[in-house]
């Protein structure tokens, strides 16, 4: 455990030495410019796409079954 610890401060005691300074970040339009472009936003409902259906009893299995499988007397 004591020689874990060393190894796992050694890369912040070299982080802190490093001679790079990060590049600077700066946005891309001025925003008191005012000929910079700005993204029209529309409103769109959350429901708006939303199809009420009532629920529905189960149908018979079998002709459904009957007409998904091969012809009869053929094994799959």
């Amino acid at each position: 455990m004591k020689r874990l610890f060393p190894m796992a401060l050694l890369p912040i005691l070299l982080g802190g030495c490093a001679t790079t300074m990060p590049a600077e970040v700066t946005s891309l339009a001025d925003p008191s410019e005012s000929s910079a472009a700005a993204n029209s936003q529309t409103y769109r409902s959350p429901v708006a796409g939303y199809i009420h259906r009532e629920p529905v009893g189960p149908k018979p299995w079998v002709p459904l079954n009957d007409a998904q499988s091969p012809a009869k007397g053929e094994a799959s």
